[in-house]
């Protein structure tokens, strides 16, 4: 039992199966991603994708899902990726009460801001999802005023990944990996929340700096933060907490997994090590349960589980 109260978590930080591509590379680097991933499986006691007897292949994949939040008491996974804007809605019409969803698609298409506007009016979504290193164009290129502006009015959340992409072999330079790429745009558009997750992914000074002038850029926690161990000075989940905490306050500060798929499911791991950093830290009550659930639920309009009955 990680929480009193019967409070329940709310992840803002999960994926429908969607498709990233890097571009072709050379079959060392494949290789070397390979080997990597299995470490991490390891070191996490993660199921192996070829060895894993998934027992629960057959269902569909929402009902796989509202079974694993029902295992570990969490109340609504927020979904960032899917296939295509119409599919995420599709998925979490499954169970609206239990997944929650943001559009997702690139910055560049020429109907973005129309495509954007449909995925919330007409499908429902609540928030726009995307990746820094993988955008061209510039954050504040005047052609998404419309968008950006659009964003504003709703106050709806926007949340980019910044920072190392992709397992090993993956990305570490691009014109919009730094979080700082983003500052024009946050600092001129106040009302759209900005969430960085991974707590800036190899970019944590920056974020940190970021944060500083906007008041509006909230931090997601998510993932199993592995870039800490490629920083040449130490850190881990409780430097990363308590600086965060000290400097921008819990508020700020969102709970996600990173949780993508199965047969490894629901990644639980991530959010007990999370909690537990946070109690050994000794934070208060109400900050962690700000950070585990309440700003998402404020930022996603979302509001809190009925308590259930005495029995």
């Amino acid at each position: 039992m990680l929480f009193r109260h019967h409070f329940k978590p709310v992840d803002i930080h999960g994926h429908l199966p969607y498709s990233l591509y890097f571009g072709k590379s050379h079959k060392k680097f494949s290789d070397y991603n390979q080997e990597r991933s299995e470490r991490m499986n390891l070191t996490w006691d993660f199921p192996d994708q070829c060895d894993t007897v998934d027992e629960d292949g057959d269902l569909p994949l929402m009902t796989r899902w509202e079974k694993e939040l029902d295992t570990y008491g969490i109340d609504v996974l927020n979904f960032l990726t899917a296939k295509s804007n119409d599919q995420m809605a599709a998925f979490i019409k499954a169970n609206p009460a239990k997944f929650t969803g943001f559009a997702y698609h690139p910055l560049e298409r020429e109907d973005a801001y129309e495509e954007l506007k449909r995925a919330v009016e007409g499908l429902g979504l609540k928030g726009y999802k995307l990746f820094g290193p993988l955008t061209d164009i510039e954050f504040h290129d005047p052609s998404l005023r419309p968008l950006w502006t659009y964003l504003a009015d709703r106050k709806l959340p926007v949340l980019i990944h910044f920072g190392l992409l992709g397992r090993a072999g993956g990305i570490v330079s691009h014109r919009n990996i730094n979080p700082l790429s983003i500052c024009r745009v946050a600092r001129e558009y106040a009302d759209i929340p900005i969430i960085i997750p991974h707590f800036g992914a190899g970019y944590y000074q920056e974020l940190l700096q970021l944060c500083w002038s906007c008041p509006n850029v909230y931090i997601d926690t998510s993932g199993s933060n592995q870039w800490m161990r490629w920083m040449p000075y130490p850190l881990d989940l409780e430097i990363l907490f308590r600086k965060t905490s000290e400097l921008i306050g819990a508020e700020r500060i969102i709970f996600g997994t990173d949780s993508s798929g199965f047969p490894r499911g629901y990644v639980y791991r991530y959010l007990q090590e999370q909690v537990k950093t946070c109690r050994e830290i000794n934070m208060r009550e109400e900050d962690i349960e700000n950070i585990f659930g309440n700003n998402a639920r404020t930022l996603l309009k979302i509001g809190q589980p009925k308590k259930e009955a005495n029995t």
